[in-house]
């Protein structure tokens, strides 16, 4: 058996190798384009939802006229038989259970969930927005962006109607939310909101929600009118680095890799609940785990492929990050 031992004490903020984010966000993929269930890649509008969703008009669309790159996504509120239909595209599943529109929510469940693993700062992106021209209140239009961090299942709204779905708002980790004013954007203009932690867990997925009607229950209150247009486009997650004093962490804790595990040496650390992550060189987490004070903690990777790994311990309020290489 080739043993390989690797010790490198390399201070890496954590800044530089887990920044994930969300999958097609630039919106340059599409499928069934040109045709009413035309989607970005990845993500959901009405015409692919559930209920009597999909039995509504198209209202997300592919569109040139983008921030960057060739596409951009545009999602229209429109009038249709005796209500008006929200424009919408989520990364979840659009879930309209009855002709009551209270009732109707997005789901992340099953295939329709991204998987996400970073804590970021804040949400940015770019939009344009028209409102509606004509009906009830519609100079009280505003657009909306809202990303949820969550763990397992998710519903959007949280709390449910009358048995809609089930109370899943446990999994909430963070939220960001972006309203646009209630008026014209006629050129592109960057938006950026903070994610609100409720916790400090680790989530496994991101849910995005974007409607051109404010909310996906009803259009803001008091206003019946359609036309709305929201156009986003090059939405990102910001990660700002996070100082950590690593003075004790660098005396104290070390960290290797020999024999087809990963060694955390904390004989002379009683920090409580530290814990190691490891992460691949693409910057996702693969591993997490708690770790005991006052030994030698060994962690088997017999199952992860050869090379570089990156991992940061973390304790109350210090915390040491570096590189590992792994090679069986």
């Amino acid at each position: 058996m080739k043993k390989t031992f690797t010790f490198l004490f390399l201070s890496l903020s954590l800044y530089t190798f887990s920044q994930t984010q969300i999958t097609n966000a630039g919106f340059e993929t599409w499928e069934n384009e040109g045709s009413s269930t035309e989607e970005p890649t990845s993500w959901n509008s009405n015409k692919t939802g559930t209920g009597l969703a999909s039995s509504g008009p198209q209202t997300c669309y592919k569109d040139a006229t983008s921030h960057s790159g060739t596409a951009c996504v545009r999602v229209e509120t429109k009038y249709y038989i005796l209500a008006v239909v929200n424009g919408n595209v989520t990364t979840g599943a659009v879930e309209a259970p009855s002709s009551d529109k209270a009732k109707g929510f997005l789901s992340a469940t099953g295939t329709n969930k991204i998987a996400f693993t970073g804590r970021p700062d804040s949400l940015v992106g770019w939009y344009k927005y028209t409102q509606a021209t004509s009906g009830t209140g519609a100079s009280a239009e505003q657009g909306k962006v809202l990303a949820y961090l969550h763990s397992g299942d998710f519903y959007d709204p949280e709390t449910p109607v009358s048995g809609n779905h089930a109370d899943l708002s446990a999994n909430k980790i963070a939220s960001a939310l972006f309203v646009s004013p209630a008026a014209n954007q006629t050129s592109w203009k960057r938006f950026s909101v903070p994610f609100n932690y409720v916790n400090s867990s680790i989530p496994s997925s991101i849910m995005v929600n974007i409607t051109s009607s404010y909310n996906q229950l009803t259009v803001a209150p008091g206003v019946t009118g359609s036309g709305s247009k929201l156009w986003v486009d090059d939405i990102q997650c910001i990660y700002n680095p996070v100082s950590v004093n690593e003075n004790d962490f660098t005396k104290n804790v070390k960290v290797y890799y020999y024999d087809n595990s990963i060694y955390v040496d904390f004989i002379t650390k009683s920090d409580d609940k530290s814990t190691l992550e490891i992460y691949d060189a693409t910057g996702k987490l693969i591993s997490n785990f708690n770790l005991e004070n006052k030994t030698i903690n060994t962690i088997d990777v017999s199952t992860l492929s050869n090379g570089i790994y990156m991992y940061k311990v973390s304790g109350k309020s210090q915390g040491k990050t570096g590189k590992l290489f792994v090679n069986h």
